[in-house]
């Protein structure tokens, strides 16, 4: 089946919005094994959407649209598709209703422009909004119709004479994610469900870190070879500190393909395979804690707390983690963490030496299993030849000692401190995994 997706909204164009609806919705079909094709976003005028619509219904059998629903001046969608299509808007009761007891139940007058939102196209399947007002749409569209007629609603008694039209379908969903995301999974996957076969798909990620992306395809890319020929797609994806290796297959076989592919990865890169699919580092290190009723403290310099926020979004992180230090400032590393002042003037602050003193006296004040600290040079000023920018020690402590590295990690600020986190995080989980 081909799938098209088009948002709508010149808020994407301009960069001020961010669309999410293209991960989001793409990842639902594909679990649904419909992969989407081809995917669009344009800004909220009459001849985009149109034209943009009138290009999807051609080449797809299930068109998504998302935005241009509300009740604004720029909510358009409705509007230009019932026209492209030759379809008059009709008021339907069950929406007037539904947004009447919106309004009532939050005890706020009904405002007058939603009476547009009460309108929809004639023939229209119409998917009540649990989070807001405007409805969501589906229609079933005999091939070509888009085409037929001036747009200005002469167009059903020509459809009604196509021979043996093929069927497609026209779903309209509202731009917002918490309007849009429940509208989907309890209302159009029915539908789905229901008009379109079942499809396999198959795709299964694996989660690296400590290897670069071309690295890692020249690792295990002659040994998938022979599962390629078979249908076997392989993907790669780079995000700061990991490597994703997605592995892909479609029809009857497709589950043992894969089975086969994710085989010859883990022989291949076993050390470096932090996860799988949707996995976190920081909810594996979690993971591993708990299993082991082992505890963490964490002493953070060039990350800020990073690594305390990444863990604590993990359910059950309070279990395991039993506090942070963010000693930005050499006092605070001396006054919290014990740092000694002899280390910091011969050493400076970021150096091996001050690294281990954080982590011992983390592990120390808080009474933990394991400690990790990091110190460095975000940049982009701050290096000097001997420590140039990106400069990172990484320590960690036990009842088995305290061990450093050194990393160097040139980045813009914000992705060296997910790097330098993720570094710090890998290393206590494979430490956790011997």
């Amino acid at each position: 089946m081909n799938v098209v997706i088009v948002n709508t909204g010149s808020e994407l164009m301009l960069g001020r919005v961010l669309n999410t609806h293209q991960q989001w919705l793409c990842r639902r079909l594909a679990d649904l094994g419909h992969v989407v094709t081809r995917q669009v976003a344009v800004a909220d005028t009459g001849s985009e959407i149109q034209n943009a619509v009138r290009e999807a219904l051609s080449r797809a059998d299930l068109v998504i649209t998302t935005g241009g629903l509300g009740p604004t001046s720029d909510d358009l969608t409705r509007e230009l598709i019932a026209e492209l299509l030759g379809k008059k808007l009709v008021k339907n009761p069950d929406v007037l209703a539904h947004i009447e007891k919106f309004f009532a139940q939050r005890n706020r007058p009904r405002p007058a422009k939603t009476n547009v939102e009460t309108f929809v196209p004639e023939g229209a399947e119409v998917f009540l909004n649990a989070t807001g007002t405007a409805p969501g749409l589906a229609m079933e569209i005999a091939d070509g119709s888009w085409e037929i007629g001036d747009g200005k609603h002469n167009a059903p008694s020509a459809i009604s004479h196509l021979p043996s039209a093929s069927q497609k379908w026209l779903v309209m969903l509202p731009g917002p994610p918490r309007e849009l995301r429940p509208m989907f999974d309890h209302q159009v996957v029915p539908l789905l469900k229901r008009e379109f076969a079942d499809e396999i798909f198959i795709c299964r990620t694996l989660l690296t870190t400590g290897i670069g992306e071309s690295r890692v395809q020249e690792f295990i890319e002659a040994d998938l070879q022979p599962l390629v020929a078979c249908g076997l797609g392989v993907g790669y994806c780079a995000r700061p500190g990991a490597v994703d290796v997605r592995l892909t297959a479609g029809g009857a076989g497709a589950p043992e393909i894969v089975r086969e592919g994710e085989a010859v990865v883990q022989r291949i890169l076993g050390a470096n395979i932090f996860g799988f699919d949707d996995d976190e580092i920081e909810a594996v290190v979690v993971g591993l804690l708990r299993a082991k009723k082992k505890t963490l403290a964490l002493a953070e310099s060039c990350t800020g707390g990073l690594m305390a926020n990444r863990i604590t979004d993990v359910p059950g992180a309070s279990e395991i983690f039993l506090g942070g230090v963010v000693s930005y400032a050499n006092s605070a590393k001396e006054k919290f963490l014990d740092v000694r002042v002899e280390t910091l003037a011969a050493h400076g602050a970021v150096s091996e030496a001050v690294a281990r003193e954080m982590a011992v006296g983390a592990r120390e004040k808080f009474g933990s299993d394991f400690a990790l600290a990091v110190t460095g040079i975000a940049g982009p000023a701050g290096g000097t030849p001997e420590k140039p920018v990106g400069t990172v020690f990484i320590a960690l402590a036990s009842a088995a000692g305290v061990t450093v590295k050194k990393f160097h990690n040139v980045w813009d600020r914000a992705t060296f401190k997910s790097v330098t986190a993720t570094q710090a995080l890998e290393w206590l989980r494979q430490t956790l995994s011997a």
